[in-house]
C-alpha cells in the first residue's frame, strides 16, 4: 500500500505540461500511424501506384498498431524523470515493448503466407500457377507454424525464462508426451505424405470407405471432405495415407454400360439390324470416344438374348454423365420401339405328371 501511495504522490507531483506533451505524443503517433505505415510500405513498394493496393498489404495493419505502440513507449521513456521510474520499471516496460512488437511483426510476416496474400499470388505468377492448391496450402501452413513457433521461442528468451531448465523438464515427462503424440505425429506424417504424393488436392471428388464427396482442406491432422449429403467428415490423414483412395476427378473418361436380354425368339435379321443402328447412334454422338464403342450378343440363357452396349464418354462429371446415359437410354427405348424387339423376363417352365 506504501508503493502505491508513493506512486501516487509522484504522479500528483509530476508537471502538467509534462502530462499533456506525454498525451501528444500518444495521439501524434496514433494519428500518424495510418500515414507512417502507408509510406513505409510505399517505400518497399515502389511499382504499386493505388492507395488500395499498399492498405491491402500483410504489414499495413501490424505496422500501424506497432506504431501506436511505439508512441505509448516514448510517452513512458518521456515521463521516466518526472515519474522517477527506476531502471527495474523501465526494463519491464522494455520488455513488454520488445514482446509486443515481436507478436506484431510475427502475425505480419505470417499473414503474408496466406492463400490470398500479395507475396503469395506473386509466387505463384512466378512458377505459373493459377491458384493455391492443396501442397502449396500445405506448404503455408508449415511456414506460418515455423514463424509463430520462432516468435514464442524468441518470447521466451525474452521473458528470461531457462530453455535448459524447460527441456529437462521436457526430459522428464518426454515418455509420456511421446506415447501421448503418437496419433498426432502419423497424422503429420500422413500430411506430409498426401503433400509430396498428391494423391488429391482441395476440390477433388474422391471416394474412401464409407465416405465420398469433395475435399475441402487438407491440415497438418485431417482432410476435411464435404459429403454428397452436404455433411462435413474430418479423417485422419494416418488413416488416408495407408489405405485405398479412389480419386473420381481424375478420370479422363467414363464408361457407359448396359445390358439388354430380348426375348429369346427374336428374328436374328433384325437383331443384328438393331446392333448396327446403336452402333451408329453412339458413333454419331461427339461425347463417345469411337474406338471404345462395343454392340455385341454376349450371351445366351434360358431367359432371352443378352446384348451387351458399352462405350466410353467425356463427360466425367457425376451431373452430365447421367444427362448423357438417359440420352442414350432414351435412344436405345425408341430403337426397340421401332424394330419391334420386346425385352425378355424371368420365365420358368413347370412340368406336371397327370
Amino acid at each position: 500500500m506504501q508503493q502505491i501511495s508513493d506512486f501516487v504522490d509522484r504522479i500528483t507531483a509530476v508537471q502538467f505540461m509534462d502530462i499533456v506533451i506525454a498525451v501528444c505524443i500518444i495521439v501524434l503517433f496514433k494519428v500518424l500511424s495510418s500515414s507512417i505505415a502507408y509510406g513505409i510500405i510505399k517505400l518497399f513498394k515502389l511499382k504499386v501506384k493505388k492507395g488500395r493496393k499498399v492498405k491491402e498489404s500483410a504489414f499495413y495493419a501490424p505496422l500501424k498498431i506497432f506504431i501506436s505502440v511505439l508512441g505509448i513507449y516514448i510517452a513512458i521513456c518521456f515521463l521516466k524523470k518526472p515519474l522517477e521510474l527506476g531502471s527495474t520499471a523501465m526494463a519491464l516496460v522494455t520488455k513488454i515493448f520488445t514482446i509486443i512488437s515481436i507478436i506484431i511483426f510475427a502475425r505480419g510476416l505470417a499473414q503474408s503466407f496466406t492463400p490470398g496474400s500479395t507475396l503469395v499470388n506473386r509466387m505463384l505468377k512466378r512458377a505459373d500457377k493459377q491458384k493455391v492448391d492443396s501442397s502449396t496450402n500445405f506448404l503455408l501452413k508449415l511456414i506460418r507454424f515455423v514463424i509463430y513457433a520462432v516468435a514464442i521461442f524468441l518470447i521466451i528468451t525474452e521473458l528470461g525464462i531457462n530453455l535448459n531448465g524447460l527441456i529437462a523438464g521436457f526430459g522428464i515427462t518426454g515418455v509420456i508426451i511421446t506415447l501421448a503424440a503418437q496419433d498426432t505425429a502419423k497424422n503429420l506424417f500422413g500430411g506430409l505424405v498426401i503433400f509430396l504424393d498428391k494423391p488429391f488436392v482441395v476440390g477433388d471428388w474422391i471416394q474412401f470407405g464409407a465416405y465420398e464427396g469433395t475435399v475441402e482442406d487438407i491440415t497438418f491432422r485431417s482432410t476435411r471432405v464435404r459429403t454428397f449429403e452436404n455433411s462435413v467428415v474430418n479423417i485422419p490423414n494416418s488413416v488416408i495415407s495407408n489405405d485405398s483412395v479412389i480419386n473420381w476427378s481424375k478420370m479422363e473418361k467414363r464408361r457407359y454400360k448396359l445390358n439388354l436380354c430380348v426375348e429369346l425368339y427374336t428374328p436374328l435379321a433384325k437383331l443384328e439390324e438393331f446392333e448396327q443402328k446403336v452402333y451408329e447412334m453412339l458413333e454419331a454422338k461427339e461425347a463417345i470416344y469411337d474406338d471404345s464403342i462395343i454392340v455385341r450378343l454376349d450371351g445366351i440363357n434360358e431367359n432371352g438374348l443378352n446384348l451387351l452396349v458399352c462405350s466410353y464418354t467425356d463427360s466425367v462429371d457425376y451431373t452430365s454423365y447421367l444427362k448423357e446415359v438417359e440420352n442414350i437410354n432414351y435412344k436405345i427405348m425408341k430403337l426397340l420401339k421401332e424394330e419391334g424387339i420386346e425385352l425378355a423376363y424371368d420365365t420358368k417352365t413347370v412340368l406336371m405328371k397327370k
